[in-house]
């Protein structure tokens, strides 16, 4: 049993904690005890945000341990899960994730349920959420990727949450899904194991992203590029009251590569370019015609 099932975009966190909690936690449960129950083998998706605030984020900006690996690579077996104070609703995400791994690892050791766990580090490429208003919601938030697509589709620019200083690696769905395929064939190496699923070589702060997204576009699209490509806005006025965020996100990858032998193979300026051609072949005539729909009174 693969389980992927969860509500998992940021501009929920804040809006729909209650939902959030249930969808990643409650909904869960009934997943987990079928498979212990039956003796299947689970596969569950979880997410890098369990591993919430890096302990670098605490330490004094001139601090020389501040560029100490130790103290911002996330790895499985022995990073701390730091998260907000509880007034902070963004974090329900990563705590109801948190709890529902803590529950399979419980019923791995005390029931003996074969289980593995994926912690996905920020997998694009095409096809990954949706388009407001094309195919999906129009008033609805995607995640970064889609969110500055659909920006530059719409020629509009990108909107960076305070200022998108957050750090964050990237890798590319089809070396991810690799991944995920090794652990499928392989339950003797993977059963019982937490796997970061990421490329530490893809790291870019959400501002440079915005940049780098903006020249591949301009390059695949022919268009010319906005004289002011981006603006800064503030994390309240963009997800709400109730939003913090992580600092970093570098997954340590030795546990996969030492279980499965994976490692990615994706630049981050090549998966940009792949998804970016998707973007605009598929959607960009699209956009057009729904924009130059006469607005109503």
């Amino acid at each position: 049993t693969i389980n992927l099932a969860a509500i998992c975009t940021p501009a929920d966190y804040n809006t729909r904690p209650l939902d959030t909690i249930y969808s990643n936690f409650i909904d869960a449960l009934p997943v987990v005890k079928y498979c212990s129950e039956n003796n299947k083998r689970l596969i569950h998706f979880s997410t890098c945000e369990v591993y919430g605030k890096t302990i670098g984020s605490f330490l004094p900006k001139d601090s020389p341990l501040c560029k100490d690996p130790a103290y911002y690579v996330l790895k499985e077996d022995t990073s701390p899960c730091i998260f907000g104070s509880i007034e902070k609703q963004r974090w329900s995400y990563a705590c109801a994730k948190q709890l529902i791994e803590r529950l399979i690892y419980a019923e791995g050791a005390e029931n003996g349920l074969d289980f593995t766990i994926v912690r996905p580090f920020n997998w694009i490429g095409p096809r990954m959420d949706f388009i407001p208003g094309i195919d999906g919601p129009s008033e609805g938030v995607p995640r970064v990727l889609a969110c500055f697509s659909n920006n530059l589709l719409r020629r509009e620019p990108l909107k960076l949450v305070d200022g998108g200083q957050s750090q964050r690696t990237f890798v590319y769905i089809k070396d991810a899904i690799e991944a995920v395929l090794l652990m499928i064939e392989n339950p003797d190496r993977a059963n019982g194991h937490i796997f970061n699923v990421g490329n530490p070589n893809n790291e870019v702060t959400v501002r440079q992203l915005a940049e780098m997204m903006t020249q591949v576009y301009t390059k695949v699209s022919g268009e010319p590029m906005l004289q002011s490509p981006s603006i800064d806005v503030s994390s309240k006025e963009f997800y709400g009251e109730g939003y913090d965020d992580s600092d970093k996100r570098i997954p340590d990858m030795t546990i996969i590569n030492k279980q499965l032998g994976w490692n990615p193979k994706t630049s981050l300026w090549d998966l940009l370019e792949s998804t970016l051609t998707y973007q605009h072949r598929t959607y960009a005539e699209a956009i057009k015609k729904s924009m130059a729909k006469p607005t109503a009174s």
